[in-house]
């Protein structure tokens, strides 16, 4: 055996005892080899080596003492839609807040959002209640932790124009605090927000509006999705727009509109959207993206940059 190799197998001796002692300390709430393209809107994937779902701070607690003791690589998952996990899965603790994480609460102009609540829930119930400012979130089918943690966007606007702040749980010995957006570095489709950390509840500042226009606008994007975007197994747009451009426009210029490798294509109504096949492989759509990115390269001069959050591949967590 060389040098090398002793080392990998070393490296996976220790990573399976951190799993080890990681599930001991979790006890009942650790799933073992548990499923997690399932919880994507890919729907392609492979396991966790530990699962563990929390419903209260308490149990994120507990999680953060197992990452304490083993320093485990963690994955956050709200609700998976822009994300792709590798056929080989995560060889770490995968973290899901439950829906006692989902809860709204309204209060004239302050909205309250839990981690685990959906963005298009999100823009339907202020909708409902009178306020605008977050009808373009019906567009994005994530969390509200997910959304705060790369400044989620579309139709004009971002998370940051109406974001406060946010209630932060850190399970690498970050504790449970609350930061103001001021202070998250937020940017386009990013913020100082860790993997390792859990949002667990965020606060907005909306404006009175008038529900017939709210709902009115929200109709209007669920419409331009309909007819601009395709449906099926997708994470949404797999690249950053370029400076002054789009990602979409650019591999339609490089003529890969509908390219496509095994399981998986890039969709031939957007191309900034990588499809799936129905029971495909992760695998193949991070083919599609590597190449989808050389061609581009070297036909356009143009380095696209993934919005897509890549797991378990050598690039990704």
């Amino acid at each position: 055996m060389s040098a090398a190799q002793r080392q990998r197998a070393e490296a996976r001796a220790e990573a399976l005892a951190a799993i080890e002692r990681a599930a001991q300390i979790i006890g009942a709430r650790a799933e073992r080899d548990r499923p997690i393209g399932v919880f994507t809107t890919y729907r392609v994937g492979g396991p966790a080596a530990l699962f563990s779902e929390a419903s209260s701070v308490g149990d994120l607690e507990l999680l953060a003492t197992a990452v304490a003791a083993t320093d485990i690589p963690v994955l956050v998952l709200g609700k998976g839609s822009n994300l792709l996990v590798s056929d080989a899965g995560f060889a770490g603790l995968c973290v899901r807040l439950t829906e006692g994480f989902a809860r709204i609460r309204i209060d004239e102009d302050l909205v309250l959002a839990g981690g685990a609540a959906a963005y298009p829930v999100l823009a339907r119930q202020t909708a409902a209640a009178g306020l605008t400012g977050m009808e373009w979130a019906v567009g994005v089918p994530g969390s509200v932790g997910g959304a705060v943690r790369m400044n989620a966007g579309g139709h004009g606007a971002e998370t940051s124009d109406r974001l406060l702040a946010c209630r932060i749980v850190g399970l690498r010995g970050g504790g449970e605090h609350l930061v103001a957006a001021a202070a998250l570095d937020l940017s386009y489709r990013h913020s100082s927000i860790t993997p390792d950390d859990v949002v667990i509840e965020a606060s907005y500042r909306l404006e009175k509006g008038d529900v017939a226009a709210s709902n009115a606008r929200i109709a209007e994007i669920v419409r331009w999705r309909r007819e601009h975007q395709p449906g099926g197994q997708n994470a949404g747009s797999v690249f950053t727009n370029p400076p002054d451009d789009a990602a979409g426009r650019v591999v339609e210029a490089a003529g890969l509109k509908g390219f496509r490798i095994g399981s998986a294509a890039v969709s031939s109504k957007h191309a900034n959207f990588i499809q799936a096949d129905p029971g495909g492989s992760a695998d193949d759509v991070k083919k599609v993206i590597d190449e989808v990115r050389v061609r581009v390269a070297e036909r356009l001069g143009v380095e696209l940059r993934t919005e897509l959050q890549l797991v378990g591949f050598e690039e990704g967590p």
